[in-house]
């Protein structure tokens, strides 16, 4: 039996409705797996059961997942706790990896943040920042490598329930799981002629024509809608090989993040849009449009003031 512990840090929650989502192929696997810690399914207390511990407690598992990034010092100290007691930590969806949507907020100094929520904010009346019985925030979002040591990665805003099943199932026979080095256009069906014929629009209209095939439309960023396809790891669909925002007749946003480690998608973007003709310089906030779901690792950062 392999013990699996799983927390959930700075993050919505859908990555844990992902793993519920797993359907029939999680029934093949819950034998093989006991889950010692899960606060979103189990109630098994960091003090336990009534308080009475003085040090926080997760038990000893071979299989650690954690999701979300991390924000202040209560999330640092469970991400710490939970490398110390799992053989095999995985860092489960793009804000465990990466920072995800909430490292969009690194844009802005710690100081400037309080004084916008506490005190600049229309609907709130001014007041001090709290500082009793909350855990104080860390300087920035961080993911969970900045903290502690990964061991697999699983990107994805959620990801895939195919994905974690595959994950898992090749964990417990002793294989290592990595992701194919792909960009998502290397598995969109759409065709590309290397040539834009519109500029950038924003993609509130439908894309190609109602009866009209995924295959025989032209490629999004061609016909104008920004697509970070050219600089995201491909993966999304999970057994589907079609990228899930592409299947929907949406443009891709990155959240699966860089293709491999240390690329720069702000700057291969930039390349990309300017080698079918169309100028960067027309999308709005281009940090955080193109890095809006990788904000940790310094990516985003505040800007100096004018």
């Amino acid at each position: 039996m392999v013990r699996i512990a799983e927390e959930w840090l700075n993050i919505c929650g859908g990555c844990e409705v992902t793993i519920l989502d797993i359907g029939e192929p999680l029934l093949d696997l819950l034998p093989k797996l006991q889950f010692v810690h899960m606060p979103v399914l189990m109630d098994h207390k960091y003090f336990g059961q009534t308080g009475e511990k003085a040090d926080l407690e997760i038990p000893e598992a071979d299989i650690g997942i954690i999701s979300g990034g991390i924000r202040n010092d209560k999330e640092k100290h469970v991400a710490s706790e939970m490398r110390k007691k799992c053989k095999t930590l995985i860092a489960l969806g793009s804000c465990a990896c990466y920072g995800g949507i909430p490292a969009l907020a690194n844009q802005y100094a710690l100081q400037d943040l309080y004084d916008k929520v506490y005190r600049q904010s229309k609907t709130t009346d001014p007041a001090n920042t709290p500082s009793e019985d909350i855990p104080p925030l860390t300087d920035r979002v961080y993911a969970l490598d900045e903290v502690v040591t990964v061991d697999v990665y699983i990107p994805g805003c959620p990801t895939s329930p195919d994905i974690v099943a595959d994950a898992l199932t090749s964990l417990l026979s002793g294989k290592t799981f990595t992701l194919p080095e792909r960009s998502v256009c290397d598995d969109c069906p759409t065709k590309r002629e290397k040539k834009a014929i519109a500029a950038v629009k924003r993609p509130l209209e439908s894309i190609i024509p109602p009866g009209q095939s995924l295959e025989a439309s032209k490629c999004f960023m061609e016909l104008g809608y920004l697509c970070l396809g050219p600089v995201t790891k491909s993966g999304c669909g999970g057994h589907e090989k079609v990228p899930r925002c592409v299947k929907a007749i949406m443009p891709c946003r990155g959240c699966f993040g860089p293709i491999r480690k240390g690329a720069n998608p702000m700057v291969d973007m930039m390349g990309a849009l300017s080698s079918i003709g169309l100028d960067p310089k027309l999308i709005v906030d281009r940090p955080a449009t193109f890095q809006r779901y990788i904000g940790a690792h310094g990516r985003l950062r505040p800007l100096p003031k004018r």
